[in-house]
């Protein structure tokens, strides 16, 4: 938001808000607050310090909404509902010039005695921040690690500085991105704007999460082709593997020996010609027809074997090439809802092409594997297994001894652990099979849900639920089972809920 867009919201946000009194805030995410201040029309304030895009303006939610999008409240929270818990608007003013604006506020401690402070809305990107000032202007709190002088904890506040502009660099200023138009007010098209565009930014975002799958996809297919057609061409021709055990044995007493050399005569060939062959020299001319022969069987059998699962790879190849333009037409014509329905097809055709992709075998190991390794592969023992409105799966423990075997034998590093804060309850991992990608926030809601509904907390309204990924957890010598330490985590407020689909 620019300086004039936020000078007139504020024109239409302070006569609502001076007089009242600060209710109860929400941490909508870790640069986002809704305050209640309790407005005649039930809106709410909502302050946004994300540098990408700060903005200021009253959004129309319910209570509930707002409960189920909030997280654990921040430092900076807590100090402001202690300091602010009732306190009094007494002015909502812009600074000239700024994209800065204040509310100052005047609380009241429990002898009746006035305190002044003052909440700074700092929208000016890389620098946005919501400071907490006392009455004499320092700093008390800041929602965003402060940056620069006058923005440290202590210090007298003042506004960072304006970005100079060289001359021939200067340009003029950016459009407002959006106007009022039909809207009944401007925060009424700020709310619309900000949600279009958070929608935009969800259906890019589950793009580009299903164009990078089905790549892996396709190119893990490829990859297992090649290998097949490797290992088809190392056993040979097995027509040519029966021949020479035919001649083998059709020379037994005539065939001449140097060492590892025979010389043989090929009665199947016009002019019965003499033909050299190559043995081992300590093996017998039977002995070696006998592992011609074997290698003829062997080579029948992979041919069989081989071109069929090769047909298999390539309709398989041909189904996710399919997806891939279904994809793509579904992104150019920004259909939110088929991409909705895309997500359950795509992961069930996803987990299909796993494991067609494992049967496809390969080189070496990936041949060596049974049926029963595959489908132990796919199931997880111990473990409820769920997939999230992303389509990731989730996978629950059960007992303390599956707790275990999930977060230190199924899990890799960078899978999403989740836990419920101070109570006994399940390990919940998230699989996330892109390597270096965050994990959707919706998803890690979905699972942190999960984690308290599986836990002693479970009757609870709200639960916290520590998260981090499974490299930062380690087992410490002789615990109990279940027990983990975590290096870092991250903490959210959660419902209770089994809101997903149960694979």
């Amino acid at each position: 938001m620019n300086d004039q867009l936020i000078a007139a919201v504020v024109a239409e946000l302070a006569p609502a808000l001076v007089e009242r009194m600060l209710g109860k805030v929400w941490q909508l995410s870790r640069v986002a607050l809704a305050f209640d201040f309790r407005l005649s029309d039930g809106r709410y304030l909502f302050v946004s310090v994300d540098p990408a895009a700060p903005r200021i303006y009253s959004i129309a939610r319910t209570v509930r909404e707002l409960e189920r999008q909030s997280l654990t409240p921040s430092s900076f929270v807590l100090t402001m509902r202690k300091q602010l818990g009732g306190a009094r608007v007494l002015r909502v003013e812009k600074d000239e010039g700024e994209r800065v604006v204040r509310f100052s506020f005047a609380s009241y401690d429990a002898v009746g005695d006035t305190h002044d402070f003052v909440l700074v809305a700092q929208l000016t990107g890389r620098a946005a921040n919501l400071l907490l000032l006392d009455a004499s202007g320092r700093v008390l709190d800041t929602l965003r690690p402060p940056r620069g002088e006058g923005q440290e904890i202590a210090d007298l506040y003042q506004p960072p500085p304006r970005r100079s502009a060289s001359v021939e660099g200067e340009q003029l200023p950016k459009p407002p991105p959006f106007s009022r138009g039909t809207h009944d007010s401007l925060s009424e098209a700020a709310d619309a704007y900000y949600q279009a565009l958070e929608t935009t930014r969800a259906f890019d975002a589950r793009a580009a999460a299903h164009r990078a799958r089905l790549r892996a996809l396709v190119e893990k297919q490829k990859k297992l082709r090649r290998n097949l057609e490797k290992d088809l061409a190392a056993h040979g021709d097995a027509a040519e593997h029966k021949r020479v055990g035919d001649l083998l044995l059709a020379n037994i007493s005539t065939a001449e020996r140097r060492g590892s050399q025979v010389f043989l005569t090929d009665y199947f060939a016009d002019d019965a010609p003499t033909v050299e062959l190559e043995i081992d020299e300590h093996a017998t001319l039977q002995e070696e027809a006998a592992r011609r022969f074997a290698r003829y069987t062997k080579a029948k059998r992979a041919a069989l074997e081989t071109t069929a699962r090769l047909e298999e790879m390539n309709a398989s190849l041909a189904s996710l090439e399919q997806k891939q333009l279904e994809l793509e037409l579904i992104i150019n014509a920004r259909d939110a809802a088929a991409l909705e329905a895309f997500d359950e097809t795509a992961t069930r055709g996803a987990k299909g092409n796993r494991a067609a992709a494992s049967r496809g075998g390969g080189a070496g190991k990936d041949e060596r594997r049974t049926k029963a390794q595959i489908k132990a592969a796919e199931q997880v023992a111990g473990a409820r297994r769920y997939r999230s409105s992303d389509g990731y799966e989730i996978l629950v423990g059960r007992a303390a001894k599956d707790n275990d075997q999930l977060t230190f034998k199924v899990a890799r590093s960078h899978d999403l652990w989740l836990h419920a804060a101070d109570y006994p309850g399940s390990h919940v991992v998230v699989r996330n099979h892109t390597r270096g990608a965050d994990v959707p926030h919706r998803t890690i809601i979905e699972a942190a849900q999960l984690a308290a509904h599986f836990s002693q907390a479970k009757r609870d309204a709200k639960v916290s639920v520590h998260y981090t990924p499974r490299k930062f957890l380690s087992k410490p010598k002789g615990a109990a089972p279940g027990l983990v330490r975590m290096s870092s985590f991250r903490t959210l407020l959660v419902e209770p809920r089994e809101g997903v689909e149960r694979i």
